[in-house]
């Protein structure tokens, strides 16, 4: 009998990252802290921009991000925010989209498969995600509900479940 097997991998839905940015700039457009201080958000290719004219604007802004992800289910571990940084009179904040799981990652999350998952379960690193491999089908939902109890700092999803 073939070993059963599924796909750890860590993507990110860019549709509805784009929904969450246009209902946060929808927000920021109409909330009355907001009005006539320069504030707003925007996506642009890997990164989501955001400025304001102070620091705790800014911060609030990023609040309202996180919030739309959260609503529309959307990890908030794929976000790696930066500090805002002051440019002329408005303060702009980098927000890094993060998809993928690096080398270093996979050797981690194999590493916990490897020493805390039951016996006879193999771990493959290929690329960006891991192919996790077993004789039972139990054993693969002992390590989902594993890597689930983790505190990982990266959003993973399980794929390909066969």
């Amino acid at each position: 009998m073939a070993d059963s097997s599924f796909d750890i991998v860590s993507k990110l839905d860019r549709q509805e990252v784009d929904n969450a940015v246009n209902q946060a700039a929808k927000e920021v457009a109409n909330r009355f802290d907001f009005r006539n201080v320069d504030a707003g958000i925007r996506l642009s290719g890997e990164s989501i921009e955001i400025q304001a004219n102070s620091e705790e604007r800014a911060g609030a802004i990023l609040d309202v991000l996180k919030d739309k992800l959260v609503k529309r289910g959307v990890s908030l571990k794929v976000l790696d925010a930066g500090e805002p940084r002051l440019s002329g009179k408005i303060y702009k904040l980098g927000v890094a989209l993060q998809e993928g799981i690096t080398q270093e990652n996979a050797k981690k999350i194999s590493k916990i498969i490897r020493d805390e998952g039951p016996k006879g379960v193999k771990a493959q690193i290929q690329g960006e995600e891991l192919r996790v491999s077993a004789k039972k089908k139990d054993d693969l939902q002992e390590v989902i509900a594993l890597l689930k109890g983790k505190d990982l700092d990266i959003a993973l999803q399980f794929v390909n479940y066969r």
